[in-house]
């Protein structure tokens, strides 16, 4: 049985599908404090940097490699190879991957429709009491939750790519931008968030050490949603008019936007809640962030909104991030739904059926593993602490796996398909691609020091991640 090849069905739609895919929870809340903690406009200086020299041309390469053969990462692979067993199984960790992380991903996202239902409900100062995020995450409601986003995602996945993901992102992308902008132009009005401002963007180079800077590569190249498979899948589904180049600089310029303008909404909101604070000390997780100490912020608020105008903010404010997370979900999800469409000739229902049971009972799992059941609490130890399931998943899938999918990719693409193929495949609309400084840079770029510098994040990470121990002294 085949299965005819979906397509976007404009430029604008592919982009915005892009986008929402890159655009995630690290993006509006995890980046701002990091470039606070780490030099302020010296980091996002550095950042800015790596997105276009490092991350860029690994963009337009799996867009390259995901349009000239209309596959996903395993497709495609053996597509490119003759049908070698080795680069199957390099396309194979590239769906795995993104099929793994939906399940941390779907836990933060149902967290957060979660978070919205209390806020409406005038529960705003439970979730900002010490005890709130404790109780919430161990509340058997959150199965329930997890029913209501699973439905939204299979409603968006099952209509297709484009009256699916590309209707949706046409949605959810531009709501996402206008409720950003709204959010900035609330928090800036508010006492001493000035000082926040100067604290995100006056440069402090004093701050970019080594492991700042190796920070701010990781931060770019995990944004962008490489290695994860998206970008090839999506790829695929765009026609052969379409300007790749032009396209990824679109979606990085896009992601790197929305990141900047986040920072103009958390890190005001922090000086505001506290004039006196020190953003260095302001915790490193996205998560701890998001659900325990912005409610505290938004609760703040009542002082001058009333309880009703405070709790109107934070759900809008969490709202924000749950569209952000929608997006991401979604795109994470076509991957594997992807495979089985094309390599299995599944249909897409059947598809999404048997992903919503493989990655259901993982995604229960890992609900379960902040104190529910002992088991998957504490499900193994390694770098000298207990990890729970969470913590695995998210330590192998996201932290880990990405940087080395990130080196195949280049790999394969300057040694196995060869790089007069990409530019062939690049120049299908941009006649003016073949001979340009963009092409000598990318081909270059692609086959030395990218995967060079890549391959060393993922050798250090993992033996940080799993052996307590950096290679390079930081």
């Amino acid at each position: 049985m085949s299965t005819q090849q979906e397509h976007f069905s404009s430029r604008l739609g592919f982009i915005l599908a892009a986008a929402g895919s890159a655009v995630g929870i690290g993006n509006l809340v995890g980046f701002p404090v990091n470039a606070a903690k780490n030099g302020g406009g010296a980091f996002l200086l550095v950042y800015a940097l790596f997105v276009f020299i490092i991350c860029l041309p690994v963009m337009i390469a799996e867009m390259a490699v995901g349009r000239k053969t209309e596959k996903q990462p395993v497709g495609a692979y053996k597509s490119l190879s003759n049908n070698s067993r080795l680069w199957g199984a390099a396309g194979f960790i590239g769906v795995l991957t993104p099929f793994m992380i939906a399940v941390f991903y779907m836990v933060i996202t149902v967290w957060l429709f979660g978070y919205i239902a209390l806020t409406v409900t005038g529960n705003l100062d439970y979730l900002a009491s010490a005890q709130g995020f404790g109780e919430f995450i161990n509340s058997p409601y959150l199965f329930g939750a997890m029913i209501v986003v699973a439905a939204i995602v299979n409603f968006i996945l099952v209509a297709g790519v484009k009256d699916g993901i590309e209707k949706a992102a046409k949605v959810l992308m531009p709501a996402l931008f206008v409720m950003l902008i709204l959010m900035v132009v609330f928090v800036l009005t508010l006492d001493n968030a000035m000082a926040g401002v100067k604290f995100f963007i006056i440069p402090d180079f004093s701050k970019l050490t080594p492991s700042v800077v190796n920070g701010a590569l990781s931060q770019a190249f995990f944004s962008l949603s490489l290695g994860m498979g998206i970008l090839i899948t999506y790829g695929s589904y765009i026609n052969r008019q379409t300007n790749i180049t032009n396209s990824a600089k679109l979606v990085a310029i896009t992601d790197t936007g929305v990141a900047f303008t986040a920072g103009l909404m958390i890190l005001p909101a922090v000086f505001s809640f506290d004039p006196a604070v020190n953003p260095e000390n302001l915790s490193d997780s996205s998560v701890s962030l998001i659900f325990t100490f912005l409610p505290k912020i938004f609760l703040a608020l009542q002082a001058s909104l009333g309880y009703v105008g405070a709790s109107v903010i934070a759900t809008f404010f969490f709202l924000l991030v749950f569209f952000a997370a929608i997006t991401s979900l979604v795109s994470i999800i076509e991957v594997p739904v992807s495979y089985l469409i094309t390599e299995k000739q599944n249909t897409r229902k059947k598809a999404l059926s048997t992903l919503l049971i493989t990655g259901g009972i993982l995604t229960v799992f890992a609900t379960l593993s902040f104190g529910m059941v002992t088991f998957f609490t504490e499900f193994t130890t390694y770098a000298g602490g207990t990890k729970s399931f969470f913590d695995v998943v998210y330590d192998i899938f996201y932290d880990t796996i990405l940087p080395l999918n990130g080196f195949l990719l280049c790999v394969f693409v300057s040694y196995r398909w060869k790089k007069h193929n990409l530019s062939a495949e690049l120049a299908v609309g941009n006649e003016n691609y073949v001979g340009s400084w963009v092409e000598k840079y990318v081909n270059f770029s692609l086959g030395t020091f990218i995967p060079f510098i890549v391959l060393c994040i993922f050798l250090n990470t993992v033996a940080q991640k799993f052996f307590a121990y950096s290679l390079f002294g930081f």
